[in-house]
């Protein structure tokens, strides 16, 4: 069972119907019991850090989801926001992070970006494979994914970052370290690409080391 976890922030309708277009196996639940029980987890998330550390607080979602997550081994899968929560850090309200991955998230640099680029960056945009994961065995070079956002995960170490994009400057597009793997952009609104992360997340099968 995928369990794409509620807390009251992100697509959750439309990352369900994508699995339910595949027909894969998935629910909606804020359950602690589901997302302990699962064979793979979704954190999606749109909105600000802070507002998502603190949905998930008082969601009492955090201590399971490190249980899932570290303990466990669950295969997880975070979306924009979802992935940044990854992170050690979010300059946005300065709130801690789950540091499953080491990094702050950072808002874009206007400094560092041609005056004709606005923040946010939304829209199609290609990325780069640098670091290549599980994740990234279907992307193709001709491959473009929806994105709408204004801070990045800043990775403090390179090998955690599969896949890059350039928005004035390079960011992370995916990450993956072991069972943890995000993507900025949106999958399940990026059409046949997005769907083909979906379907090689879905397959994703962690061995413990």
């Amino acid at each position: 069972m995928i369990v794409i976890v509620d807390y009251d922030l992100g697509n959750l309708r439309s990352i369900l119907h994508k699995f339910k277009y595949l027909r894969l196996n998935a629910i909606i639940s804020s359950r602690a019991v589901d997302i302990l029980s699962a064979d793979r987890l979704i954190l999606p998330g749109v909105g600000a850090y802070s507002a998502g550390m603190n949905h998930l607080r008082r969601s009492d979602l955090i201590e399971p989801l490190e249980i899932a997550v570290l303990e466990r081994k669950i295969p997880i899968l975070g979306i924009c926001l979802g992935m940044q929560l990854f992170s050690s850090h979010g300059d946005e309200g300065d709130e801690a992070g789950f540091g499953w991955i080491k990094g702050n998230v950072k808002r874009f640099d206007k400094q560092r970006m041609g005056d004709n680029l606005r923040i946010p960056h939304v829209g199609w945009n290609t990325i780069t494979v640098s670091n290549p994961c599980f994740l990234t065995s279907t992307v193709t070079e001709d491959a473009r994914f929806y994105f709408s956002h204004s801070y990045y995960f800043d990775c403090e170490n390179t090998e955690d970052v599969a896949a890059y994009s350039s928005y004035g400057y390079c960011f992370p597009a995916i990450i993956c370290h072991n069972n943890i793997m995000g993507t900025q952009f949106h999958p399940e609104k990026s059409h046949k690409y997005g769907l083909n992360i979906i379907k090689t997340f879905a397959k994703f099968q962690h061995v413990n080391t």
